[in-house]
């Protein structure tokens, strides 16, 4: 056998190309729902670790901490296989989501926070000066800037997660890269698993590339100040 018979055989690819699909729709699905709820919890550790009572804010650090030391795969493996020993079950995408989600969102929440403390305490005695409260402050005058310096850092934490969408196997979700192992296995061939990178390499590259863009014109917008 030759070697693109091996793994470039086209035959193999387009009867394994249902399942590639369904397992692709899987992978979108499963990364779309944990960006739409580790950001947003992102910032709400965030902003307990700053400006919440003390004990929060021990509490939000310990959660950054913890997750950020974690393996993602050990996450999920206790989310699924350990919470059903003190009565919790979970399917195998709502596990996870959840376990995505929470890394997310420690990751998320340290990049905010650097965000946050770049903006210049002045503006904030300014716009406190003016009378606004506190939620005003954080609205109008420092998360708009925060964000749009962490916009890179955040977009590589997204990008990252949906790689890491591949993990989800371990919990027996039908992603992209457990329908390419599948494939590959019922084919006895290795094209499916080359399908699965290039199809990653489709996706993420262009964001990869747009990531660098973002962040040299932000550079250089921080040099132009």
């Amino acid at each position: 056998m030759t070697l693109a018979e091996t793994f470039f055989n086209l035959e193999v690819l387009k009867h394994s190309m249902p399942l590639l699909l369904s397992g692709l729709w899987m992978t979108v699905q499963l990364a779309v729902t944990s960006i739409l709820i580790g950001l947003p919890l992102g910032l709400a550790v965030c902003m307990t670790r700053l400006y919440a009572p003390k004990p929060f804010r021990l509490i939000a650090v310990a959660y950054i901490d913890v997750l950020r030391a974690l393996p993602i795969l050990v996450v999920l493996i206790v989310i699924y296989y350990a919470l059903p020993f003190v009565g919790v079950r979970l399917s195998s995408f709502v596990a996870a989501t959840l376990g995505l989600s929470i890394a997310l969102s420690a990751f998320s929440a340290e990049v905010l926070r650097s965000g946050i403390s770049a903006v210049s305490r002045g503006q904030i005695e300014a716009a406190t000066a003016l009378g606004l409260n506190f939620r005003a402050i954080m609205g109008f005058v420092v998360l708009p800037q925060a964000i749009r310096l962490v916009v890179p850092a955040l977009t590589s934490n997204c990008i990252g997660l949906v790689k890491e969408t591949s993990l989800a196997s371990v919990v027996a979700l039908s992603e992209l890269l457990k329908q390419g192992n599948d494939a590959q296995a019922l084919n006895a061939n290795p094209t499916p698993l080359i399908a699965v990178a290039f199809i990653y390499l489709t996706f993420l590259w262009p964001l990869v590339r747009l990531v660098d863009r973002s962040d040299a014109k932000a550079n250089r917008s921080r040099a132009n100040a």
